[in-house]
Formats: structure tokens, sequence, C-alpha cells
């Protein structure tokens, strides 16, 4: 059947193939501003609709329009998300990505998807975070962050500095991933065993081990620090955690990690942060939403089918 109106059609086909094109990198940008999967595709789901409606003829430049228009309502979101995390029950984590499934989500440069990293860009402004991200992430020159930014270039690079400087200071230069494997295998034994001698001996000086669950039941709602206390912790909720439980090795964020079920139902994510020390930070990931989100990032791919039914892609 002919179509009545070709030349839109025709557009709106455009509009979706450039769209889809950018989608990696445009979710890369929303997912390291929030740290959180759901957050970064309802994003994308806006800038699509802003797509669908702009007058396109007028865009010069549809990756920079695409990339700025996501940019913008991160920093929004993350605006607001400051204040929701402050009724958050016990330590927020970002939400991890499975990278494995989606290749593409861990491009450019890995280490600014880095758990590890995603938490410390919390503690830069929305502002400073986007500048940041799409320096170092994403590599775009100063004058473009300053136009998406709505800055001058001057400002826009003392912000990438003054943002490089505070996460230089704390953040150490991780073991590779083959150790950071061997840790973590060396830990799970340990833990099952509840060979509190063999934690010990695992952990760096100053290891913090965080859960995340939003107030599920069993979930420490206080960050546990110091090798002697997160060793007698892990050894003291190991009878009752992992009789019954099913482990699979994932890839986190490009990192190892492990993905804890019983009875076909996840319960637990954890990662860690291994330094030549040891390793420093343990990451329990118990909250349900998270887990969910983390299970759909496993089925994400770099590009997505549109419906032939309608003009709106899924998220």
């Amino acid at each position: 059947m002919r179509a009545e109106h070709p030349e839109k059609d025709s557009s709106l086909d455009q509009a979706t193939s450039t769209f889809l094109e950018l989608r990696p990198r445009l979710f890369g940008i929303a997912y390291r501003m929030l740290g959180s999967v759901a957050e970064a595709e309802d994003i994308l789901q806006e800038v699509w609709l802003r797509w669908q409606k702009t007058d396109r003829t007028v865009v010069i430049a549809p990756a920079a329009f695409l990339a700025q228009t996501t940019t913008r309502l991160a920093i929004n979101v993350a605006q607001s998300a400051k204040a929701r995390r402050e009724t958050y029950i016990g330590p927020w984590l970002p939400e991890p990505l499975d990278t494995s499934a989606d290749p593409a989500a861990g491009a450019e440069r890995a280490e600014a998807v880095e758990l590890a990293v995603l938490l410390l860009l919390e503690k830069l402004n929305p502002t400073e975070r986007a500048a940041y991200i799409l320096r170092e992430a994403f590599d775009y020159p100063y004058a473009q962050i300053a136009d998406i930014l709505q800055l001058s270039t001057v400002n826009t690079r003392q912000i990438v500095s003054r943002a490089r400087k505070h996460l230089s200071t704390r953040r150490r230069e991780p073991v590779d991933t083959a150790e950071h494997r061997r840790l973590l295998e060396v830990f799970l034994a340990a833990a099952r065993a509840g060979d509190v001698t063999a934690l010990e001996d695992l952990f760096a000086a100053d290891v913090i081990s965080y859960t995340d669950g939003n107030g599920i039941k069993g979930a420490a709602r206080i960050p546990v620090v110091g090798p002697t206390r997160v060793a007698k912790f892990i050894a003291a909720f190991g009878p009752r955690f992992w009789p019954g439980t099913d482990v699979q090795w994932v890839e986190t964020n490009t990192r190892p990690g492990i993905l804890i079920s019983r009875n076909g139902t996840h319960i637990a994510l954890l990662t860690i942060e291994a330094l030549p020390e040891g390793i420093h930070t343990l990451q329990w990931i118990m909250n349900p939403a998270k887990l969910e989100a983390f299970a759909r990032s496993r089925g994400r791919t770099s590009t997505r089918d549109v419906a032939s039914e309608g003009p709106t892609p899924p998220p």
C-alpha cells in the first residue's frame, strides 16, 4: 500500500535511524549522570519524544542536539534525585549495569562507568558531573560542552579540571580484571566458609562494606568499616544467607561480579573495588528494584527494533 504522506514517513524513518544509531552514547551519558538504569531509560524515552516533535529541518547537527537534550534532562533529574535519596533507607549505591550484554554501554573510556567512579561522581554537583562525563568519558571538545551547559569555554575547562582533581584525590588505581576476579573468588570461598581470618587477610586496612537494600529485611542500614568488623559481619550473616543459594558470575560495569539467587529469585548482586592492597569496598545490591533493573540491562542490546506499527521505539 502506498503511504499517504511519503515525505513525512521518510522523515520519521530518518529520525528513528538517527536516534537508534546514537542511542548507546545517549544512554551512556544519562546512566553515568544518574547511576540509574531506569532513570536513564526514562530520559531516553523523553529525548525520543522531543526528537519526534522537533523541526528537524533546522537541526544542523543531530548528534549534538540529542546529546544536549539528554544532558540537560539528566541534570534536571539529578537535581531532584538528591532530595529523593535523602529519604532512602540505608546506603544508596548506583544501579549496576551488565556491560557484557551491551558492550556499547561500557565503551568509550570504560573506567568512567565503574561503580566506584559512579559513586564518586555523586559527590559532584550535576553540572560538574555533566562536564566531567562529557569530557572524560566521551571526549567532547570543551567548546561543545560549554554550548551544552550554556557556559563559557573557560569556565567549562575550570569545572572539568576541578572535578578531575576532586576524583583523583579519592580514586586509587584498581587491580586488573584477572586479579579482581581472583580476589572475588577467594572472598566467596571464605565468606561461605565463615572464615574470619581468611576474610581479614583479603581486606585493605580501610575496607568498607555497603549494603543497598532501601529497608529490605536483612540488609544492613549502615556501612561496616575495618577488616575485623567487616570479616565478622560477613561471617555472622553467612549461615542464614548462603544456604540454598546459587551463584552466577556476571560482568557488572566492566568488572566481574556475583549474582546470588535463591529458588530462582535474585537476592543480591555483589561487586567489589579491589586495590593492590586488597579488597577496599564491598557493594551488596539487595534492593529488589535495582536487581530488577540489572536483569533488564542483561537483556539490552546496543540497537533496538522499532515496531512497524508505530513511531515510538521501546525505551
